[in-house]
């Protein structure tokens, strides 16, 4: 049986949530534990839920609404990875990668959502 683990985007925003995990959080100072510490691991834990939440809806105007807010969670983390590279937590180089992965998982996460609404598309009214 195939699962929302098998999703293309939630592998992509998976990646990025443990690129994140091992490579930032440990980067931010202890004075941002309930700052930014906190605010990016919630977004990127919300980026990998809502493709799982919106896999298990049933209607895909249902689902689709979950996509679109894994999608915002995605551009949190960037703004997130923004601050942090501005406040000398993390180096260019590190912002420039995950950077980039982040608009990776952004990207299949949209090519989904195209592919889902071509699928879904309902026949024109008569």
């Amino acid at each position: 049986m195939d699962t929302f683990e098998d999703l293309k985007c939630w592998q992509a925003a998976n990646f990025l949530k443990n690129r994140i995990r091992n490579e930032v959080l440990n980067l931010i100072p202890d004075k941002e534990k309930y700052e930014l510490k906190s605010q990016i691991l919630r977004a990127a834990r919300s980026s990998t839920a809502n493709i799982a939440e919106g896999w298990g809806r049933y209607h895909f105007l249902d689902s689709r609404k979950f996509f679109f807010n894994s999608r915002g969670s995605l551009g949190e983390i960037l703004d997130h990875l923004i601050e942090a590279n501005d406040c000398k937590y993390i180096s260019m180089d590190l912002y420039l990668s995950i950077r980039e992965d982040c608009f990776t998982a952004l990207k299949i996460l949209n090519g989904y959502i195209r592919y889902l609404t071509e699928k879904n598309k309902l026949p024109p009214k008569q």
